[in-house]
């Protein structure tokens, strides 16, 4: 599944909304359908506060790929201010915003079973996100 969507806070329900379906197919749990939730809205939140400052009209790129194995690959990127220093970003409590608590890559990586984090300082960035679910998948659905 892919789908493309504006940097709007509105749109991080969607997002959510959207994970959520196509992650359903696979029989799991209320709890890893829970999680699969929270990390993608922490990961758009990411696009849109830090991505593009709250800026509507940033373009954001939501991909899922489900595998007959129980395994879901979460794809979230934007084409933004990227991040220039991955390792210290990656810190629990570190935030490019003052006031935020800077914990959405923490929750991420908690609530998956890899996270990956690519960017480019002025082109974006992408955060992958693998989680293993435990079921098997009906089939690769999505």
């Amino acid at each position: 599944m892919r789908l493309e969507f504006l940097s709007l806070p509105e749109n991080v329900s969607l997002a959510r909304t959207c994970a959520a379906a196509v992650v359903a197919q696979m029989d799991c749990t209320l709890e890893e359908l829970e999680e699969v939730k929270l990390v993608i809205s922490e990961a758009v939140s990411n696009c849109i506060i830090h991505g593009y400052g709250n800026q509507p009209d940033g373009k954001i790129i939501l991909e899922i790929s489900l595998y007959d194995n129980g395994t879901v690959e979460m794809l979230v990127a934007d084409y933004g201010r990227g991040i220039e220093d991955v390792a210290r970003a990656l810190q629990p409590a570190y935030s490019s915003e003052a006031g935020r608590m800077g914990m959405g890559f923490t929750f991420m990586k908690s609530f998956s079973d890899h996270m990956k984090v690519d960017s480019t300082p002025g082109q974006g960035t992408a955060v992958t996100l693998i989680k293993n679910l435990g079921c098997q998948g009906k089939q690769a659905l999505a």
